[in-house]
């Protein structure tokens, strides 16, 4: 198995900006579809602070507001009044809070006294919020009035949820390497960019803007850079040119490639899959592509490796013993057999899986609970 990575920085002699805390989301209805124009009020203290009515994807944004907590309300004609209380924001934090309003429905009745038609207008409320604020300070859930808070999460089969979300990404501001000689990029390959953005076109979308980062875009391919020579870990590859938006300033491009690693040079691993298999990982781009992921790397996996897997969902337990990595058919037939359904008992499955990679400790392997 040979492991390389390439990192790719486009550099303006630019800082990044400490981005301004902010709460934004989307308003829909109960099958997802966007409303438009619905209005969405910030409070703060019970005074309102700024009113947004939502654009064609149903999608507000409060920006630049400073720590706190604030009450939020989602309305639209025709729909009930969605009420989401005490979502607090931390320091340069993104709060994303997603209102699922429900129409307002037209009872038809009886009067019993003079056998005619009257209609009413459904009185009960619901909506069902989940906000997960980006530095943990809250988790806030509300259905049909009653808030609750927690770390822990809920029953994914009794509320209706949407945990997709994305940070809101801001427009670095320009500086000048006068006033700010010092910038840094990380040597940590991340390409989800790319698998995310193509998904959402294969499912027909258009991936949401935050969702798309441009050097997860750029990592994601390979550039052929030669391997580092002389006893160094990386190689330094460097091109500039007229930056192509402000013919003023260049643009410099740094690419670094890792050392490869071959397979005979990797020591033998112990590995422990902890995997949630509760209600909330139904969806296919949960579990089913988690099995699909993990069935990739046992296929690498060699006769020195070993594997255990762990599961938890109402209740934690060890599904697969540690297993050489050459019973590849019995890994994977494990792996295959596993659905999800109930609720959550992560703590459980923690504790579960490091007490099976402590039992099978060894200290010539690397050791991971993945």
């Amino acid at each position: 198995m040979k492991t390389s990575s390439i990192i790719i920085a486009l550099l303006v002699l630019n800082l990044n900006a400490f981005s301004q805390a902010m709460i934004s989301g989307k308003v829909t209805d109960k099958e997802k579809n966007p409303i438009e124009n619905a209005s969405v009020y910030l409070y703060k203290n019970s005074n309102k602070i700024s009113v947004q009515k939502t654009d064609a994807t149903g999608l507000y944004a409060f920006k630049n507001l400073k720590p706190g907590t604030y009450n939020l309300f989602a309305n639209a004609d025709h729909y009930q009044k969605a009420l989401l209380q005490s979502a607090v924001l931390g320091t340069n934090s993104t709060l994303t809070l997603h209102f699922v309003l429900k129409a307002e429905t037209t009872i038809v009745e009886l009067d019993a006294e003079t056998e005619t038609k009257k209609d009413k207008k459904e009185k009960s409320s619901h909506v069902c919020l989940e906000a997960m604020s980006n530095d943990r300070s809250v988790n806030t859930v509300a259905c049909g009035g009653i808030s609750r808070q927690s770390y822990t999460g809920y029953d994914y089969n009794q509320i209706q949820h949407n945990t997709e979300s994305y940070d809101y990404i801001e427009e670095n501001n320009f500086k000048t390497a006068y006033d700010n000689p010092l910038s840094t990029f990380s040597i940590d390959v991340d390409r989800a960019s790319y698998s995310n953005v193509r998904r959402f076109i294969r499912n027909n979308q258009a991936p949401p803007k935050d969702a798309v980062r441009v050097e997860e875009m750029i990592n994601y391919f390979d550039y052929d850079y030669p391997q580092p020579e002389n006893g160094h870990p990386f190689s330094i590859n460097t091109e500039m040119s007229t930056c192509p938006w402000n013919e003023n300033h260049e643009l410099l491009m740094i690419g670094l490639k890792g050392k490869e690693t071959q397979d005979t040079e990797i020591p033998a691993s112990n590995i422990v899959f902890l995997i949630d298999v509760s209600g909330s990982m139904q969806s296919p781009n949960k579990l089913p592509l988690l099995k699909k992921s993990f069935n990739i790397l046992v296929e690498k996996l060699r006769p020195e490796d070993r594997v255990a897997i762990v599961v938890y969902a109402g209740s934690a337990g060890a599904v697969l013993e540690s297993t050489p990595g050459d019973e590849k058919l019995k890994i994977s037939e494990v792996l295959d057999r596993l659905s999800a359904g109930g609720s959550t008992a992560g703590g459980a499955g923690i504790n579960l899986a490091y007490k099976i990679a402590k039992e099978n400790y060894n200290p010539n392997l690397n050791k991971r609970v993945i």
